[in-house]
């Protein structure tokens, strides 16, 4: 049954890509609203994640003013696969006008100087079109990814965004992804990484809007380790003036140096500051901060530890 439902898993992506590109604009992105008010109202576990997650970080809001956010959440995050399904169409010209970067200007000095820069991402807006949109107008994006089950679906995802001009890293399977972004960024790499969520059980406690949450110190590690320039990026969706679809938004945070004390200090502090310019993104465009899974350590404590 396992691997029954294994291969249903990817044809059902496999059809998504196929049939997703070959629709209208508006057409499949129409289609993918309705499939999130579908979700939003059966309801299940990633919902009531996403739920939990923002009422955590906007406690201002009442439950009806809640229940319409997690709305907002599930178009957003429904919009980002639909955008996946319909990366592979769009060209070189087609993808410039579809990101927008705010206080770009200290990074790019960084990758014009050859250095390496290092970027802690959050689950925001759509990540993966800023890494296309970037190797090309920015600078050839390095990065790791994780495997996913069943595995031939995670060799679809890593065939599709090295298509795309990305060098991919798996997390796990594969070669020793901390020393080979290491390596990378002594070479003047540009390093955008996924961070809000700690999947090695070797990530580090901050505050995000008042709590604990345990995230990623990759980030902060490799900058220390390479030498490379260390910056948080918030990604969020901007509905188009003319009404006619949603590009992205960038916004880079400023430059985030090593203070005093130990590495372990260092990093703890590093991904803090992190955290402080993303929080302030994930409390402004909730809607754009998929996080359907555990990240406060008193759920990761309620599910019997990290």
């Amino acid at each position: 049954m396992s691997e029954f439902a294994d291969q249903v898993t990817v044809a059902a992506y496999r059809v998504g890509w196929t049939l997703v590109r070959r629709l209208p604009e508006r057409a499949a992105y129409t289609a993918f609203d309705g499939l999130a008010a579908l979700v939003h109202r059966r309801g299940g576990k990633g919902v009531d994640r996403m739920r939990s997650n923002y009422a955590l970080v906007r406690p201002e809001l009442d439950a009806e003013e809640l229940e319409a956010l997690v709305g907002d959440g599930l178009r957003s995050y429904f919009r980002y696969w639909c955008d996946a399904f319909r990366l592979s169409r769009y060209s070189a010209q087609d993808l410039e006008p579809r990101v927008r970067l705010v206080g770009d200007a200290g990074a790019r000095e960084v990758l014009k100087e050859g250095r390496s820069l290092v970027v802690f991402l959050g689950h925001m807006g759509n990540w993966d079109l800023c890494g296309a949109w970037a190797t090309t107008y920015f600078a050839p994006v390095t990065t790791v990814a994780e495997r996913l089950k069943p595995e031939e679906l995670f060799e679809e995802f890593l065939t599709f965004r090295e298509s795309l001009g990305m060098r991919i890293i798996p997390l796990t399977g594969g070669e020793n992804p901390f020393g080979t972004l290491v390596r990378a960024a002594r070479q003047g790499a540009f390093i955008p990484l996924l961070a809000d969520r700690d999947l090695t059980s070797r990530g580090v406690t901050v505050q995000l809007l008042g709590h604990n949450a345990r995230v990623a110190a990759g980030p902060a590690a490799v900058a220390l380790a390479s030498g490379a320039a260390l910056y948080a990026l918030g990604v969020r969706y901007e509905r188009r003036a003319d009404g006619s679809g949603f590009d992205v938004v960038a916004t880079f945070s400023d430059l985030i140096e090593p203070g005093e004390g130990t590495r372990t200090d260092q990093i703890q502090d590093m991904t803090q500051r992190c955290m402080d310019h993303l929080g302030e993104q994930i409390h402004a465009y909730t809607e754009d901060w998929h996080m359907m899974q555990r990240v406060f350590e008193k759920d990761l404590d309620t599910a019997g530890g990290r």
